[in-house]
């Protein structure tokens, strides 16, 4: 009996472990991931324009990135990342780690949060496969704000990766060459069981369950593109100022009636005071008219 209860009590917490698998420090870096991710979009001067998070095939979102410099400088954060379903959803989210140095006169410490938008799928390959390095792995660039972001066109949105970044206030683009990108293995593991590769966490075949909180980075992203999608087009489908509007075929338009004669008068005789028509004068009723004298000579018969 009391290795039936162990077997069972091992069992409940194996399917409980499966159920809802996360620890707090992986949680809390979900919570703050969405948190930056509602922030950016809430920002219309910084939001990611409509067009890019519609065609966007993953997005990665780092808060709390901690920079030191002292001489040789340092960066490093963890956050998460979430890639575009060939049906447009979003996949269950892999943990990420983002690393980078750089060396110059530079002294001090910042904490920033970081937004990274691929339109490709070779950096995406890159990450999954080991390691993506910014800028020579795949070309980044700073993400456009304010009125460049309203006018983004496919012109303009060429970069294979666009970045954003806030330290204080607004979010900026920033240019991240040099920073490394790469799974985080452990948190992985801690979230979804061992085993369990980014690609199958991507295909959803990962064999645990993420936690509420985790699961929720993926429904926001839902919600952001969901939002964007149907502004980018009301936008498509609004009439620009001064464009000639045509009937749809197959339809009939309204003639507008001719305007009346009286419309089409000049202005003075439109204005002017109605006149009553005088009646033609003619004889009375049983009136004798004298008969009127022939103007012709008249001459006596002989």
């Amino acid at each position: 009996m009391p290795r039936v209860l162990s077997l069972s009590l091992a069992l409940s917490l194996g399917l409980a472990a499966t159920a809802a698998m996360a620890g707090p420090t992986e949680d809390q870096r979900a919570r703050d991931a969405v948190r930056v991710l509602g922030d950016i979009q809430q920002i219309p001067e910084s939001s990611i324009p409509d067009k890019l998070f519609d065609e966007a095939r993953a997005i990665v979102v780092v808060p709390d990135t901690l920079k030191i410099g002292l001489v040789v400088g340092g960066r490093r954060g963890h956050g998460l990342v979430s890639v575009k379903n060939p049906d447009g959803t979003w996949s269950n989210p892999s943990f990420v780690k983002l690393t980078g140095g750089s060396v110059g006169f530079q002294a001090g410490v910042q904490s920033s949060d970081i937004v990274l938008v691929f339109r490709g799928n070779r950096g995406l390959d890159s990450i999954v496969n080991g390691k993506l390095t910014l800028g020579a792995d795949a070309s980044v660039a700073a993400g456009p704000v304010g009125r460049t972001a309203a006018a983004a066109t496919d012109g303009q949105l060429k970069a294979e990766i666009w970045s954003w970044s806030r330290a204080r206030g607004l979010f900026a683009g920033i240019a991240l060459d040099g920073a490394a990108l790469s799974i985080d293995d452990d948190a992985n593991q801690a979230v979804y069981g061992e085993g369990n590769t980014p690609r199958m966490i991507f295909e959803g075949r990962a064999t645990g369950q993420p936690s509420s909180a985790v699961v929720d980075f993926r429904d926001r992203l839902e919600e952001a593109n969901a939002a964007a999608r149907e502004h980018r087009l009301a936008e498509e489908q609004r009439t620009p100022l001064g464009a000639t509007v045509y009937p749809a075929a197959g339809t009939t338009q309204a003639v507008p009636a001719q305007p009346a004669a009286a419309a089409r008068a000049p202005a003075h005789e439109r204005l002017a005071p109605a006149v009553p028509e005088q009646p033609t004068p003619g004889p009375k009723p049983f009136e004798t008219v004298p008969a009127q004298p022939n103007p012709a000579k008249v001459e006596p018969l002989p």
